[in-house]
């Protein structure tokens, strides 16, 4: 089963010529989900290889609008592309995000009267008083949902930080998704995706001395059904499956200067982090100031949670890709940063990628269980 992770925005605060606003699509065997919609992401999609309409879920970090003000305008994009009104039980796009999403969403398509061909419903993060500074901390005035829904909008569900000092997002026969807190100017949340382990491969050659031929008694063994056998015999899945495929875990963390609570244990062992690095090591003081990382915030977390990768993004507009030439100042190389990741992790044996627009990430199958100690 594939799964990829392309970033369509790599930049801090506004697009830029260099780098586009914040945004990232994970992909899985077709099904694509969007991480945070900086302005200009749907533009970006028309430069990448991905297909907009295609994207079933929404996920926005934070209410900042290098992560949001890309939204309403991918939503009515994707709905202009339709060529017909949506049959009855057409899949609806669920959009995660924190308590005022679904107010902004209600108010900014309500206003331009756009007509999604779709539905969507909004389900909102309730952040705790420890996520920002108090000045931070929309008052539930402000977000309050005002007026009725819009024709297209389904009811979407309030989330609470429940006993785990997670967020469940929701689960399906592949995937556990979860949401954790994270410490910004204003509540900013991190994203877990964890794929469910998977049947390991049949081994053919004994269900061939078996005399059990391929049809669909290899399929129901692959999913855990017992077969009888014409001479009585009764074959268990456990027999001829080799061991189950570890699932993979992705987890992308939206702007921050820590992680309180469970962030941690969920991000466990991921297969990839992606963590936001917006200033240098020498611009510490005022990545802290704006509640931003640097390489070395974003390397200490990821060896703290034994991460396997970790991509860096959500650079300030000072430092342009490594194919842009920059100014000469040193300070402003991008390379940099990567380095000073690396130099936090340089015994700990985690590859450290430099992410760039339109870089796609491989996540490899694992065919080994992960240490749980």
């Amino acid at each position: 089963m594939s799964m990829d992770v392309t970033f369509l925005g790599t930049g801090s605060a506004y697009p830029s010529p260099h780098r586009g606003a914040s945004a990232l699509v994970l992909r899985s065997e077709g099904d694509c989900w969007l991480f945070d919609c900086g302005e200009g992401t749907q533009t970006q999609l028309m430069k990448s290889h991905i297909r907009a309409g295609r994207i079933s879920k929404v996920f926005i970090s934070h209410l900042h609008g290098d992560h949001l003000f890309g939204l309403p305008g991918l939503l009515c994009t994707v709905s202009l592309n339709s060529t017909s009104d949506p049959e009855p039980g057409v899949k609806c796009v669920d959009v995660f995000g924190p308590r005022g999403l679904r107010h902004f969403l209600r108010v900014t398509l309500g206003l331009t009267g756009s007509q999604l061909l779709f539905p969507y419903a909004v389900h909102e993060l309730e952040p705790t008083q420890d996520q920002s500074p108090e000045g931070g901390q929309l008052s539930p005035e402000v977000t309050a949902e005002r007026g009725p829904p819009l024709p297209q909008e389904r009811p979407g569900r309030n989330i609470s930080l429940d006993a785990s000092d997670a967020y469940f997002l929701f689960e399906d026969d592949r995937f556990v998704v979860k949401a954790f807190r994270l410490f910004h100017r204003v509540p900013s949340f991190g994203f877990c995706v964890h794929e469910r382990d998977r049947p390991g491969r049949l081994k053919t050659e004994l269900l061939k001395q078996l005399g059990l031929k391929p049809g669909p008694l290899y399929g129901r063994l692959k999913a855990g059904h017992q077969v009888l056998l014409e001479n009585g015999r009764v074959i268990s899945p456990g027999e001829v499956l080799e061991e189950n495929v570890p699932g993979r875990k992705v987890c992308i963390l939206g702007d921050c200067s820590s992680a309180p609570g469970g962030g941690l244990a969920l991000c466990r062992e991921a297969d990839l982090l992606v963590h936001e690095a917006t200033l240098g090591e020498a611009h510490a003081d005022k990545a802290l100031e704006h509640g931003h990382s640097t390489p070395g915030m974003a390397a200490a977390l990821a060896r703290a949670c034994g991460a396997r990768r970790l991509a860096l993004y959500h650079f300030s507009q000072r430092y342009k890709p490594e194919k842009v030439d920059g100014d000469g100042d040193d300070d402003d190389d991008v390379s940099e940063l990567r380095r000073q990741a690396e130099e936090v992790l340089r015994d700990d044996h985690v590859e450290v990628i430099l992410a760039e627009d339109f870089l796609t990430v491989n996540i490899p199958s694992r065919r080994t269980k992960p240490s749980t100690s």
